[in-house]
């Protein structure tokens, strides 16, 4: 079966890739009072993000649910995606790693 060419990953996406793994890994390690203490910090970055791509796609602006601590990785990996792929100017690396590094 022919494998289907792959489109190169810009140095910047391969990098907040790597950050955003760290960081679900970290949260999954992290126990349920410990991830509920951070929430809010997750929540805020995950509102930056979903605003950021509102602007950059001329969308309005809409608040992320609330769904609780289990689905706070799945919400920051799915706008870290949107927000690259509108292009989205933000410091993603360096806002994932602040975050993975608070999460003790």
């Amino acid at each position: 079966m022919p494998q289907t060419p792959r489109s190169p990953v810009p140095t910047q996406f391969s990098e907040v890739a790597t950050e955003l793994e760290r960081v679900v890994q970290r949260w999954r390690q992290l126990p349920l009072d410990r991830a509920l203490s951070y929430a809010g910090r997750v929540r805020a970055l995950v509102q930056s993000l979903a605003d950021g791509v509102a602007k950059a796609t001329g969308v309005p602006a809409s608040v992320v649910p609330d769904c609780g601590p289990a689905t706070l990785m799945d919400q920051l990996t799915v706008l870290v995606y949107d927000a690259s792929a509108a292009a989205v100017t933000s410091r993603f690396a360096e806002d994932l790693a602040n975050l993975r590094r608070e999460l003790v």
